[in-house]
């Protein structure tokens, strides 16, 4: 056990990583402790500490648990990490060699199409299969290039952090799992003498039917994955910024030159109607699931393109973020980190959707105490992921830069005469009128907004106010 002093396996939801937990405990000398760092709870689901450590001490300090971890007595102890758990702790044990790195990958599609059955069903673990449930997904194939974006993301990530430090992982592949040499193989990585004769097998295989009666639409399906680059698929661009292009967010027009590379949480709505109705066509028209190779052939067949975003005030962009992921729940809605929120850092919005008791004042509140998270938040200073909806434009127009630059940055505040520019750089002689409320929150902001709400949200996004020139909202 001399060569590590703790270990992480990095893996994903539906990869099997329950069961090679299982697994690795079955080992004397080794202990796997579930996802530590997983922002909603600590471990496992309903509870609140792990060896002594308790959630909040964790998020407030997460070296003072990989500490435990590392000095727990007589056995080598490790943890679950996702992509999308407390990046912190990736921060300190990825470059430390005393960490023991194993790396658990499948097949995207087949994990993919395992969590939207998950999803359905609500079963997320079999231990007996006269308890099992079955259900037909529809593949979306937009949600499905995000999902594979997410993966390749992370995974390269750690291939590259490995190479950089001189380290090496032990590899395992979702059908090694199976293989009770590979699994002793993996504890002699790890330094442990103990070897199985067996696997536990109490975790059963939920959905072992032929992908074909999985899924509702498989013919789609298949043309959907026909066109992704698989020669691409383990390369990202050397100079990897925060965040990545977000190609499969890129919507184009039905037939003009004209690609949107649209910012979270800003005037999407209004722009997607702009888009389609200047070429006298309705939403559904657009064309959308990009992925890289997508983009390049449409840049081929599309000569004079024009690719642009929309970068819409701090105050207004933080405040429609709160109001659309946080405080209202059903679709859009960050169910999990609304949870977080109203727990860990005391976000004082309602259980459920607001009602008559939630007024003016009280949504001043929470709008100031959501600027307080966020200004933590992109000071990776929380285990919250710093998402897409609230993370500085600059930083995302970066990211988009990592693989195609906009033509244009257009304002929100004068869409009007920004739009006519580009509709004329394409050859449009006329061009519908954009809509001339673009922020459906903006009544309820201008009841709200002072000088500690501007105050505050420069406190988060002082390089967007620099980067873009932006005054005080209003």
């Amino acid at each position: 056990m001399a060569s590590f002093d703790y270990f992480v396996v990095f893996a994903e939801m539906r990869t099997g990583s329950n069961f090679l937990e299982t697994n690795i405990n079955a080992f004397d000398g080794l202990a796997c402790v579930g996802e530590a760092f997983n922002p909603h709870f600590i471990g496992y689901p309903n509870r609140e500490e792990i060896l002594g450590v308790t959630r909040s001490e964790r998020d407030a300090d997460p070296d003072r648990l990989i500490g435990r971890i590392k000095d727990n007595p007589d056995t080598l102890t490790g943890f679950r990490f996702f992509n999308d758990h407390d990046q912190r702790a990736l921060d300190i044990c990825l470059p430390d060699p005393r960490c023991a790195k194993v790396i658990l990958t499948r097949n995207p599609v087949e994990s993919y199409v395992s969590w939207k059955i998950a999803q359905a069903t609500g079963q997320w673990k079999l231990t007996n299969v006269k308890h099992a449930r079955a259900e037909k997904i529809e593949f979306d194939d937009t949600e499905f290039a995000g999902h594979l974006a997410a993966l390749q993301e992370f995974q390269v990530r750690l291939l590259n952090a490995l190479q950089r430090s001189g380290q090496t992982a032990f590899y395992m592949a979702y059908e090694d799992l199976q293989d009770v040499a590979v699994m002793n193989g993996l504890a002699a990585y790890l330094g442990c003498d103990a070897r199985l004769e067996a696997l536990d097998k109490s975790l059963k295989k939920q959905n072992p039917s032929p992908m074909s009666d999985k899924v509702k639409n498989f013919d789609e399906m298949e043309i959907a994955l026909g066109q992704i680059d698989h020669f691409n698929l383990t390369r990202t661009p050397n100079f990897e910024p925060r965040r990545g292009p977000a190609v499969p967010t890129f919507v184009a027009a039905p037939q003009s030159p004209l690609l949107y590379m649209p910012v979270r949480s800003g005037p999407e709505a209004v722009i997607n109607q702009w888009l389609a109705a200047l070429d006298g066509q309705d939403q559904d028209a657009l064309i959308s699931g990009f992925n890289q190779k997508s983009i390049r052939q449409w840049k081929r067949q599309h000569v004079g393109h024009r690719g642009f975003t929309v970068v819409r005030h701090p105050v207004a962009r933080a405040h429609a973020a709160f109001c659309d992921r946080i405080l209202q729940t059903g679709p859009g809605s960050y169910g999990e980190i609304r949870a977080t929120l109203r727990q860990q850092f005391k976000l004082p919005i309602p259980k459920d959707a607001p009602d008559d008791t939630y007024d003016r004042q009280a949504h001043r509140t929470a709008f100031l105490a959501f600027l307080a998270f966020l200004k933590a938040n992109l000071a990776s200073q929380t285990g919250i992921r710093v998402d897409a909806a609230w993370a500085s434009q600059a930083e995302v127009l970066q990211g988009f830069a990592n693989f195609v630059l906009p033509d244009l940055i257009l304002r929100e505040d004068r869409l009007g005469e920004d739009l006519a520019i580009l509709a004329a750089q394409v050859g449009k002689d006329t061009m519908p009128r954009p809509a001339e409320v673009s922020d459906p929150h903006a009544a309820r902001l201008a009841e709200i907004y002072d000088d500690e709400i501007e105050l505050a949200t420069r406190a988060v996004y002082q390089r967007d106010y620099m980067t873009f020139g932006y005054d005080a909202w209003g």
